[in-house]
């Protein structure tokens, strides 16, 4: 049994979740949520069961100092809620936690309770995968479903993927079943730097969010991170020639798969991001919304509701296939 007393009544809520792991290339999914907690100085009201889903031999335990006295931190999974400030507010339930080792039909179960108590009428799943793409080039997002209905409304990818997949896919499968709109954003990681963090990535997702959910989000200190990034790698790829050749042969490879997509409709998308950003300084910036509701709105429910060095990459084998499926692969 799910127990909700104290949180207050939602307005518009979507919950946002990303598990760090498997779904979680370059930690790329999980600092958005991580991010969208900060800067909407999120609170945690939920947290579930580490014994049910959790292996402590694979993800351990930690131990910490606290005025002196040891605390243990245990692996799970933690649920916020946030709300986005405006002319029209409404609430994010923030899901963040590790993929789970076990029992992921009963994890999923205990997620979709939440949305159902908490009238979630729409389920964003997070995620990032390693690909054949450059680190110098805009970082490919894909938006996926598995409701056709939902594809043609939001302009998204019905998904067709088959193979492995992790607890992402598994989630998204479980909203279908139960009736719960739900969509999944897979960002692009550069296989030959996918060690963490990877703010490019990171803010690509976010933009993404934002433009499907209609709102606008702190990005803060996440671009100039992002460029600082790039130019970090730029360095380091410099510095070996076999990987400067390699990120040149795909960059030459994206931008002729792309030349027919740079037309209006990208141009246009980039376009109505600035402005709304430009208009919305008039505006609350990002709300600072707490779960307290000290924005001064009351809750209501409205509606049905470092830098390391890249490693040097392999020849590239047509034959091959990798390991997370490639960028064209995102699961859901």
């Amino acid at each position: 049994m799910i127990e909700l007393e104290g949180v207050p009544e939602l307005i518009d809520p979507v919950m946002v979740a990303a598990f760090e792991g498997w779904n979680d290339a370059g930690d790329a999914a999980s600092t958005a949520v991580a991010h969208l907690e900060r800067e909407w100085k999120g609170e945690v009201f939920a947290a579930l069961d580490a014994e049910d889903y959790y292996d402590f031999q694979v993800n351990r335990p930690t131990v910490f100092m606290d005025g002196g006295v040891r605390k243990v931190t245990w692996p799970t999974t933690r649920l916020s809620v946030v709300r986005v400030g405006g002319d029209k507010p409404r609430d994010l339930v923030l899901v963040r936690g590790i993929e789970p080792s076990m029992r992921w039909r009963s994890f999923c179960n205990e997620i979709l309770g939440f949305a159902h108590e908490l009238g979630v009428e729409l389920v964003v799943v997070l995620g990032a995968l390693l690909g054949d793409t450059p680190h110098t080039r805009p970082v490919p997002i894909s938006g996926t479903t598995s409701d056709p209905d939902l594809a043609r409304r939001m302009d998204l990818e019905e998904t067709k993927y088959e193979g492995p997949t992790g607890i992402v896919g598994i989630l998204q499968e479980a909203c279908a079943h139960a009736g719960v709109p739900a969509v999944s954003l897979w960002a692009a990681v550069p296989h030959y730097v996918s060690q963490p963090p990877n703010p490019k990535a990171t803010l690509a997702l976010l933009n993404r969010l934002e433009d499907l959910i209609d709102v606008r989000i702190p990005l803060g200190e996440l671009p100039e991170d992002a460029r600082a990034w790039q130019v970090g790698v730029d360095q380091l790829a410099a510095e070996d020639s076999e990987v400067a050749e390699y990120v040149q042969s795909l960059e030459e490879a994206r931008d002729t798969a792309e030349l027919p997509e740079a037309s209006g409709e990208a141009i246009a998308r980039e376009f109505e991001r600035y402005l709304r950003r430009r208009d919305g300084a008039s505006g609350p910036p990002g709300g600072h919304a707490t779960a307290d509701g000290s924005d001064g709105t009351s809750y209501r429910r409205e509606g049905p509701s470092g830098r390391p060095r890249p490693p040097r990459p392999p020849k590239p084998d047509p034959e091959a296939d990798s390991d997370t499926g490639g960028e064209e692969s995102s699961e859901d």
